[in-house]
């Protein structure tokens, strides 16, 4: 009661209005328009037009030149990372997927994981001339991608679930895996080796090698990956190469931010 009357007496309606925009862009959908806003957030068009006005001035928001949607822009990811910097993740996480990048000449993805959608924050591309591109800023389902598999393998189960819940198992290709119960003994065998694999099941031709990272408190905060085209993610090379060197990686940061635990093999 009493935060709720502090929140009343000093909170600033316009600056409420814009903080219930930004957390409405970063819900499930990609891209939302002015109509869809204004009817979840119970605010006139003019309103949300102006506020987006300001939010995309400042770089917070960006426009779709197409469909005239809106979306969360750059200065949001920087925010977060902001958030993220003094945990300590990102400094040592970015190094590692520097390194790592370097290390075996493959695109190096480092996400989180935010409203039950995959979120890349990090990256550093192949050199080679086929190569998987950057993801920085994009969220993809988890249950298609080896850094969302990751993730749930290593979630508790309540957690998990929820964030099955909140996820359609949609065909992205021909690989993708649809039926849950297949999916649910695939998260048992991720969590049984210690990393995950996206077999072209969100892009056909891509390979995806993941494995966890964890903070002070045992719990999963983020994963890296190593993706590349199907014709060089071998699985003589995931096994013996790409595998072991994510797991390093990751562990060495799990390390650096307080982690002391047991779970990887």
């Amino acid at each position: 009661m009493a935060s709720k009357e502090i929140k009343d007496k000093y909170a600033i309606q316009a600056v409420d209005h814009a903080l219930d925009v930004l957390e409405q862009l970063a819900g499930v959908k990609a891209e939302l328009g002015i109509s869809e806003i204004s009817r979840e957030l119970d605010l006139h068009k003019n309103n949300v037009f102006r506020l987006l006005a300001t939010l995309k001035a400042r770089g917070y928001v960006e426009q779709n030149k197409n469909s005239e949607a809106y979306r969360l822009g750059i200065r949001a990811l920087e925010l977060g990372k902001a958030f993220l910097s003094h945990t300590g993740l990102i400094r040592v996480a970015a190094e590692e997927v520097a390194r790592l990048s370097a290390e075996v000449n493959e695109t190096v993805y480092l996400g989180i994981m935010r409203e039950n959608q995959v979120f890349y924050i990090e990256d550093a591309e192949s050199t080679q001339p086929l190569r998987v591109a950057s993801r920085v800023g994009t969220r993809l389902s988890p249950l298609c991608t080896a850094i969302g598999k990751t993730f749930l393998a290593f979630y508790d189960e309540a957690t998990r679930d929820k964030v099955i819940g909140a996820n359609q198992f949609a065909a992205h290709t021909s690989k993708t895996i649809t039926d849950k119960g297949i999916f649910l003994e695939h998260l048992k065998a991720i969590k049984a080796r210690g990393y995950g694999i996206d077999d072209e099941e969100k892009d056909p031709g891509v390979v995806c090698v993941a494995a966890p990272i964890f903070n002070y408190d045992d719990q999963v905060v983020a994963a890296i990956s190593i993706s590349g085209p199907v014709t060089r993610m071998v699985e003589p090379a995931i096994q013996g190469i790409f595998a072991p060197k994510v797991i390093e990686a990751c562990k060495h940061i799990s390390r650096a931010i307080g982690y002391s635990g047991s779970a990887y093999p």
